[in-house]
């Protein structure tokens, strides 16, 4: 023990030194095995051209690049039998140095496919290349959609085309209620080729683009400051920048910020070229872009995503470490897209690495002269059949273009940006991708996590004001002849601008003053030197599109080919044209015009009742009053009852009454004959005193046939309707003002007047409150939209002045200005009712008749009941026959019997005589 402790130090260096020896010849044959099986893997040439690989993003995306060729060549699930080797050039941010490169790897190298370029620009060019030589050029950062994949077959693009995401875009604007936004972007083949494309999306939600600002990639301070200032003084405050140079974006945004651009009331939205490096944009930039809005892809959360970021992180610092950069999802599908390549490859059936040459000429181009690829068409059949799990999510390319739906929306505040929302193409904006498929509505700012706005607000822009900078809002006004109730112009010799009024000026300034802000505006006269109009009405909407009016105030009917290039307002008074014509007495009915103050129902109630009457006098009064037995024969009886019922209408009737019960009848229904007579009275006066009203014409075709001149307003549409309905010019004639309507129909057609006019519904009410029962509609009302305000195409301020219209229309404060400047149609007498003086309806005398009807019915019960007493022997006590019985009633009814009835009703005098009659009739009875 004693000689080990001693000899301690000696066994321990001969122990190392031996370890140190067979970790040598461990660590050599494990590189020996190593060479060996890359010795024996076929190489496949890869050519990667990008741009800043001096630690820039190119160099950030050539860090994914490795860690995936590492990954996969790791991965136990994938052959090893080929490798991809890759040959790197740096663009250098150079169109003709991507070029270059290209050509070098396809001539010298020979390489089989290329990874890049970084650009649009310089993909444009290297395409072309890639076509000639059969070599596929796969660009996972190309995203222009102006590089077409139908022309150019051997182009891939593993990214999402820019655009993609305008409907992202577009969702956002809607969700808003924005109607305008102008796209600032760069003018570059990036920069142009997603603006077609997005003005579409924007004009599919009724979202109008009326300005597009377009930098250069070298413009100024100065310039930029310029067009700030241009934008300023729109009214437009929602902006989409479209960029891709973030050297470029700062000083917009500077220069915005400085301009008071960034503050309350303004929106900007970022697209996905700026929205996939917010997360690398250092605090100065963060702090200038507060409360803007960008998108990006949506790339779903996974292990594998998670492990590559730490990985590519720590080697990333490693190659990099001057670098703060951060991986993008561009890094991602350069990840994928060296992953799909390597599948692709190891799926061919032969690696033939050889070229055919191309032509041999000393004075031909490089590009003449490249070879063309043996197994380029193979391997681009390959790629293009990859279907995968990336970490940036699904890789599948359909028809070799990746397809990517799902865009995340973020809002920059604080620090950094936060996500406030994801689009989805079947569920529109939702807050959380775990909503997918529960959204009911695709487009509700609910559907967002709260926004914060420039100017540190979270109160939502409307997206357009009034600048401040601007001069008053110009409302074109008509210049009228005539019908100035609608639109007046006075003239102030002391005042330079004229004073406006009228119902449609009234409307507008009621509707302007209901809003939640202030808007300046000013009344500019659609006029010539002369003073007079300068144009028809078509052309004064043609100045709103013009731009030489903002505003067009006035009794303009929406029409649909104004509305093809101008906004209308909801109208604010009812749309429609109809004919006008002279009223003349109404002498066609006269004839019978004495049975016209009854209704029909009536006189056969009437008729009726004078029948029942007679009847039940006559039942009451035949057996005791010999005036009403009439002659033996029946006919008799019918003629005395009914000449009795029919003399009561004239108070003419002979026969006396004896019985109390007919004396009660007939009092009350000599009251109900003499309230009808008066009534029929009265309404026959009326209707004979009244003047009767009926129009000259009531047949438009009977005018267009005999060529009957008709009469139309200046400027109106409704000339056009005339030309479509038949009328020649020779039988039209125009009319300015009500006065000079009014003298044409005086004339009539024989001096150069007119039988009728056409006229839109708001004049006819002018025109009949004026005149009163002269004239009179007739015929189908031509329905139209009515009288509106007209704006350009977008306005945001249209939209709210027809909510204000919405609500001046139902509270009833445009009856009340109408009424002021048209006049109450209760001043004049109203043409139906002078046209046909209503008959009396049965209605009316309902109460009357039933309680007639009423009294009858207890009359003849009583009447009843004491018959059937008096003649109780025959029905009761009698041992004849039913069919005995009720003939020996009859009879007994029919003949002269009064002994009782007398002794019970009649006074004295006449009580002998009814004794006498009732002892015969018994004796009759009794035997």
């Amino acid at each position: 023990m004693k000689y080990l402790k001693q000899n301690y130090h000696q066994f321990s260096t001969i122990f190392f030194f031996f370890f140190f020896v067979f970790l040598l010849l461990g660590v050599h044959d494990h590189i020996k095995v190593i060479a060996q099986n890359t010795a024996d893997n076929e190489k496949f040439k890869v050519g990667v051209v990008l741009d800043g690989l001096n630690g820039s993003y190119g160099s950030v995306w050539l860090t994914s690049m490795n860690i995936a060729l590492s990954d996969f060549y790791a991965s136990p699930n994938t052959s090893h039998n080929r490798r991809l080797v890759f040959h790197v050039r740096d663009s250098k941010e150079d169109i003709l140095e991507a070029s270059s490169a290209a050509i070098d790897l396809i001539k010298n190298v020979e390489v089989q496919a290329i990874i890049g370029p970084t650009t649009s620009a310089e993909a444009v060019y290297m395409v072309h290349l890639g076509n000639k030589s059969q070599v596929p050029i796969i660009s996972f950062s190309a995203t222009s959609p102006s590089i077409s994949l139908s022309q150019n077959p051997y182009f891939i693009r593993t990214t999402p085309r820019d655009s993609s995401q305008v409907n992202t875009i577009a969702a956002i604007i809607k969700t808003f209620g924005w109607r305008q936004a102008v796209p600032i972007y760069e003018d570059t083949e990036y920069g142009n080729g997603v603006i077609p494309y997005l003005v579409d999306a924007l004009q599919n939600i009724n979202t109008r683009v009326p300005y597009r600002s377009v930098f250069p990639s070298s413009a100024t301070d100065d310039l930029i400051v310029k067009e700030l200032y241009k934008l300023k003084t729109m009214q437009t405050r929602v902006f989409i920048l479209h960029l891709d140079n973030s050297a470029l974006a700062y000083r917009i945004f500077a220069k915005a910020k400085m301009t008071g651009m960034m503050s309350k009331g303004y929106s900007w939205i970022l697209t996905d070229g700026l929205g996939d490096y917010i997360s690398s944009f250092n605090s100065s930039f963060i702090d200038i872009m507060q409360g803007v809005i960008g998108v990006r892809p949506y790339v779903p959360k996974s292990k594998e995503l998670s492990s590559l970021r730490v990985r590519w992180k720590k080697r990333f610092s490693k190659e990099n470490p001057d670098s703060e950069r951060k991986l993008d999802v561009f890094g991602l599908w350069a990840y994928d897209t060296i992953w799909a390549l390597a599948s692709a490859v190891e799926k061919l059936e032969k690696l033939n690495p050889e070229f055919i040459n191309g032509k041999v000429d000393l004075n031909s181009s490089d590009v003449a002269r490249l070879g063309v690829s043996q197994i380029g068409p193979e391997l681009l059949r390959e790629i293009s059949n990859i279907k995968m799990e990336g970490v940036s999510g699904k890789f599948d390319l359909v028809e070799r273009q990746l397809q990517f739906n799902n865009y995340e929306i973020l809002n920059v505040v604080g620090s950094g940006a936060r996500e406030i929302g994801i689009w989805t193409p079947s569920d529109g904006i939702i807050k959380d991708i775990s909503l997918a498929g529960t959204s009911k509505t695709m487009y509700h700012k609910d559907n967002l996590r709260p926004v914060t706005w420039p100017g540190d607000t979270t109160i939502i822009p409307k997206g357009w004001e009034i600048p401040t900078e601007e001069k008053k809002l110009r409302v074109g006004i008509p210049v009228k002849d005539g019908f100035t109730e609608f639109v007046k112009i006075t003239r102030n010799s002391s005042s330079d601008s004229p004073y406006v009024t009228g119902y449609c000026i009234d409307v507008f300034k009621a509707a302007v003053e209901m809003l939640d802000y202030t808007v300046l505006y000013e009344f500019v006269p659609y006029e010539n030197k002369e003073g007079k109009a300068a144009g028809s009405y078509n052309e004064l909407v043609d100045q709103v599109n013009l731009q030489n009016f903002d505003v067009v105030v006035g009794d303009v009917t929406i029409t649909a080919n104004r509305s093809q290039f101008v906004d209308f307002t909801l109208p604010y008074a009812e749309g429609g044209m109809q004919m006008v014509v002279l009223a003349k007495p109404d002498a066609s009915k006269d004839t019978l015009i004495f049975v016209r103050p009854l209704e029909l129902k009536l006189w056969l109630t009437i008729a009726a009742f004078f029948v029942i009457i007679g009847g039940v006098v006559w039942i009451l009064e035949h057996r005791v009053n010999r005036e009403f037995r009439g002659g033996p024969h029946p006919a008799y009886q019918l003629f005395t009852m009914l000449s009795f019922s029919f003399s009561v209408l004239v108070f003419a009737q002979k026969e006396r009454v004896l019985s109390s019960f007919s004396r009660v009848i007939m009092g009350l229904w000599l009251v109900v004959v003499l309230i009808i007579t008066q009534s029929y009275t009265a309404n026959l006066t009326s209707m004979l005193t009244i003047r009767r009203l009926e129009p000259t014409y009531t047949d438009v075709r009977e005018l267009i046939k005999y060529q009957h001149t008709v009469g139309y307003q200046k400027g109106s549409f409704v000339y056009g309707k005339l030309k479509e309905m038949g009328f020649d010019d020779a039988n039209l004639k125009v009319y300015n003002s009500p006065e000079e309507f009014d003298e044409l129909f005086s004339l009539g057609e024989g001096k150069g007047g007119i039988v009728a006019s056409f006229e839109e519904l708001p004049y006819i009410e002018l025109l009949t409150a004026r005149f009163c029962e002269k004239y009179m509609t007739v015929g189908d009302i031509v329905q139209n939209d009515g009288l509106a305000f007209v704006f350009p195409k977008g306005s945001p301020l249209g939209p709210d002045i027809s909510r204000k219209i919405l609500s001046i229309r139902e509270d009833g404060k445009n009856k009340r200005i109408k009424q002021a400047w048209f006049g109450s149609k209760t001043t004049c007498p109203d043409k139906n009712s002078l046209g046909s003086s209503s008959s009396l309806k049965i209605e009316s005398f309902y109460v009357l008749f039933a309680i007639t009807g009423g009294v009858i019915v207890f009359v003849m019960s009583l009447f009843s009941a004491h018959f059937l007493w008096q003649t109780r022997k025959i029905w009761l006590y009698s041992n004849d026959t039913v069919w005995i019985k009720a003939v020996n009633l009859f009879k007994n009814f029919f003949d002269e019997n009064t002994t009782h009835l007398i002794t019970y009703f009649e006074p004295p005098p006449i009580m002998d005589n009814a004794i006498d009659a009732g002892n015969e009739q018994n004796n009759v009875v009794d035997d």
